[in-house]
């Protein structure tokens, strides 16, 4: 897997990967930006929240769950001095559809971040990673 970020002007980037999709990249004024793309944090936790949701969502799926919303929200912590390191990270899994079962959302949930999503295996080494849900019936 390779990735590269090229810069464009000041603290501006464009990154792209071997799917080959671009995507900017940016920061606040505060610190030189244009704001005009994400943060490479933000970034972080919307590549953790899109890893475990595809697992979840696709397992839930294979339970035949009647999901007519899906999503995953992320809060996070960061240190206030330097690196700036997560110090903590929630996950909220909102599912809503009829007749949501919660043992097939919590079995989902539980495979995904002890089995099959990287993202949390890795940041799971650096960072406590809670986890709650919600269910919504239609």
């Amino acid at each position: 897997m390779n990735a590269r970020v090229t810069l464009n002007e000041g603290m501006s980037f464009s990154g792209t990967a071997d799917s080959g999709f671009t995507i900017d990249l940016g920061a606040s004024p505060a610190v030189g930006g244009l704001d005009n793309g994400f943060r490479p944090m933000e970034l972080m936790l919307i590549s953790l929240a899109t890893c475990t949701a595809m697992d979840v969502i696709s397992i839930l799926r294979k339970k035949r769950q009647n999901v007519s919303h899906f999503e995953v929200q992320v809060q996070a912590e960061r240190a206030t001095d330097h690196p700036k390191v997560f110090t903590d990270i929630l996950l909220t899994y909102v599912v809503c559809g009829v007749n949501v079962d919660s043992g097939a959302v919590e079995r989902s949930i539980e495979l995904s971040l002890t089995k099959y999503c990287p993202a949390h295996a890795m940041l799971s080494q650096a960072v406590t990673i809670r986890h709650q849900y919600e269910i919504g019936y239609e």
